[in-house]
């Protein structure tokens, strides 16, 4: 199903080593409203939806594992360099102490990552409205870690991701839309 390519949907530079920052990153890697959660959400979700709608679960679902990827490669190189010093003052001592330096799935406050941040309902149109808050969710994450950093390519990134927020958010409304739609048709047998 997937063909890997063996680069970044976008380009991710940082300026400095900033473990601080890449702390705060981590609400996005293994955060409730992350990108882990998001691609599982919707791939799990795009088997008892209506096949009309099935393509964008796909697709999205895909997409925000590229968006994992990109923040896995942001927190990494803003920890590379890192002493273990600069780990214990950005807060991320105990991650220092059970993986050093190594990615591991937990929010910002270092609580790990679970399956309950999964959402299906099993109804499609409850399930796309949970999408949607998800991705207004991950939207506003992403608009507040550009509010609390400094480095302009750290931005950029984020800049990149939020605004696929904005369109993933637009794409499942018009999925309610078409479901709405067929819903409300008269059948006639």
């Amino acid at each position: 199903m997937w063909i890997y390519e063996k680069k970044l949907q976008y380009p991710v530079r940082v300026s400095k080593c900033d473990p601080r920052m890449a702390k705060f990153l981590t609400e996005q890697y293994g955060g409730p409203d992350g990108e882990l959660s998001a691609a599982l959400r919707y791939l799990n979700q795009r088997y008892t939806v209506p096949s009309k709608v099935i393509g964008v679960l796909n697709d999205i679902g895909t997409e925000e594992f590229a968006h994992l990827e990109m923040i896995a490669t942001m927190i990494y190189k803003l920890t590379k360099d890192a002493t273990p010093e600069q780990m214990v003052e950005a807060g991320l001592g105990d991650h220092y102490v059970n993986h050093d330096k190594a990615l591991y799935y937990q929010n910002a406050s270092g609580v790990p990552w679970t399956a309950a941040y999964i959402q299906a309902k099993g109804d499609p149109i409850a399930d796309l409205y949970e999408d949607i808050a998800a991705e207004e969710k991950a939207r506003a994450t992403y608009q507040w870690l550009i509010d609390i950093t400094d480095d302009v390519d750290i931005k950029d990134s984020l800049k990149f991701l939020r605004e696929r927020e904005i369109i993933h958010s637009l794409r499942f409304r018009e999925c309610v839309e078409i479901l709405k739609e067929e819903q409300d048709r008269k059948k006639i047998f």
